[in-house]
């Protein structure tokens, strides 16, 4: 993938430590057509070309000899990286979250307040949602469980990791005493990042469908005060 996560649930006291271990390797929101493979870079052409199906087409309902076609290459060559659809759909899932993670990190970058990084993250977050709309059904698509094997480890580590930033956030707003000191305990820090997590990926998939009735607001407006909303439950009393 195109971001490298480091021990990112290893420390979550602060913003800043969060940001330390992230390299971030900005890229471009919208998708373009897959370079044409070249040796040793099969893995990443077979992602590109799948991500780039799932734009054009908004669903992922493609074959793998698709996948092959349009990267270019022979119809058997995604099995020598992947072991059937789900597989390549999953690493396509992963990188979608690493990306998200890089926009929020980029978006807190060098903010101290806590309050003001939980919006803007969740800015960055619905933002790369709508931008994504595909992809970013894909991320959470029941497509990718099964009965026997659940979700796909990889998808949830990175979605892991993107909680992890968001965690980060309220701990240290709870730690600097913007929010409840009560958010420093692990159980009550759970519950506000599900809140909060819940709020902007609502929000997300109601601006996707079509459906959030704000006809007055801009997206991110409404984004805005949402994540204010979310914020004034978790100031500290």
């Amino acid at each position: 993938m195109d971001v490298d996560i480091v021990n990112i649930t290893r420390n979550v006291d602060g913003v800043n430590t969060i940001c330390e271990n992230i390299l971030v390797k900005p890229k471009p929101s919208k998708i373009s057509e897959p370079p044409h493979y070249h040796h040793g870079d099969l893995r990443r052409s077979l992602i590109d070309a799948a991500l780039t199906l799932v734009t054009e087409e908004q669903d992922w309902t493609f074959s793998l000899r698709a996948v092959a076609r349009r990267a270019g290459v022979s119809h058997n060559a995604p099995y020598n990286h992947f072991a059937d659809k789900r597989d390549l759909l999953a690493a396509v899932a992963t990188t979608g979250f690493a990306q998200l993670s890089e926009r929020i990190v980029a978006a807190i970058s060098g903010i101290k307040n806590a309050q003001t990084a939980l919006v803007r993250s969740a800015l960055a977050y619905v933002t790369f949602g709508v931008e994504n709309p595909a992809h970013y059904r894909l991320m959470f698509s029941s497509a990718l469980v099964t009965a026997k094997e659940g979700r796909p480890e990889s998808v949830a580590a990175a979605g892991a990791d993107t909680r992890a930033i968001l965690a980060a956030i309220i701990r240290r707003g709870a730690v600097m005493g913007i929010f409840d000191a009560a958010l420093c305990r692990d159980d009550e820090l759970s519950v506000s990042v599900l809140t909060a997590w819940s709020a902007v990926h609502g929000l997300t998939m109601l601006t996707i469908d079509g459906i959030a009735d704000t006809p007055q607001l801009s997206t991110e407006e409404v984004a805005r005060k949402v994540a204010n909303l979310v914020c004034d439950g978790l100031l500290r009393r």
